[in-house]
């Protein structure tokens, strides 16, 4: 499986680079950059690639900006987004992208090997992989009918934005499936969302909530937004 990584702390993407290659993955190309990026994908077309959110010149958004750009020029092109900071407004945008392979992992909070590549892989094959804490800041920015939810339903909102599915939901909840169907139930009517019950579409849904209620779409690159 090739990988394109856009990374421009050399220690970190070194490290990437080793570990993925003993866990059966290809690193095609490292991008120090924007535009390195852009152009390795283009290169390599790479079944998933890997971004920081903060890259040269400026070190605020061009990382996660380059992977919109990514995205508009090979629709579908799966991405993880690895990185310190939760960046509100491309996020909400690369997010609520309804094309599937997306995730949003902080690198404070991977913990252990197997759990990353577990998450690279689904988001290579058209799932999500999302940090709670990525979820539960894009919805506290926009202050929300997530406040109707209750403490159980919130739980399995954040499980389901992990890419979990009901099955794995219950045993970490220690409640039935059944239980789980009917939170997500709840989840989407409160949030005034169709009701899916399956795999990646599910996430999807809460992102095109984020959508939905963020004050509209994100500005194109290069433009300004006022701040909330």
């Amino acid at each position: 499986m090739r990988v394109v990584i856009a990374e421009d702390n050399v220690l970190l993407s070194s490290g990437l680079e080793l570990l993925l290659n003993s866990q059966g993955f290809e690193v095609a190309a490292i991008a120090a950059d924007g535009p390195g990026f852009l152009a390795a994908v283009e290169v390599h077309r790479p079944e998933v690639t890997i971004v920081d959110v903060r890259l040269p010149p400026t070190f605020r958004d061009e990382g996660i900006r380059a992977a919109v750009q990514a995205r508009r020029d090979h629709p579908g092109l799966p991405v993880l987004v690895l990185s310190q900071y939760v960046e509100q407004v491309y996020a909400g945008r690369l997010l609520a992208d309804a094309g599937g392979g997306i995730g949003y992992l902080l690198k404070d909070r991977v913990s252990r090997v197997g759990e990353f590549t577990d998450a690279l892989r689904r988001v290579a094959g058209g799932g999500t992989a999302m940090d709670p804490e990525v979820i539960a800041q894009l919805l506290a920015a926009r202050g929300d009918p997530v406040d109707a939810l209750t403490a159980r339903e919130r739980e399995v909102l954040a499980l389901m934005a992990e890419g979990h599915d009901n099955a794995t939901i219950a045993r970490r909840l220690v409640i039935t499936e059944n239980a789980v169907h009917k939170h997500i139930g709840n989840v989407f009517l409160k949030l005034g969302l169709a009701v899916g019950d399956s795999g990646h579409r599910r996430v999807r849904a809460v992102l095109a909530y984020l959508r939905h209620h963020g004050g509209g779409a994100a500005p194109e690159p290069g433009t300004a937004r006022p701040p909330a």
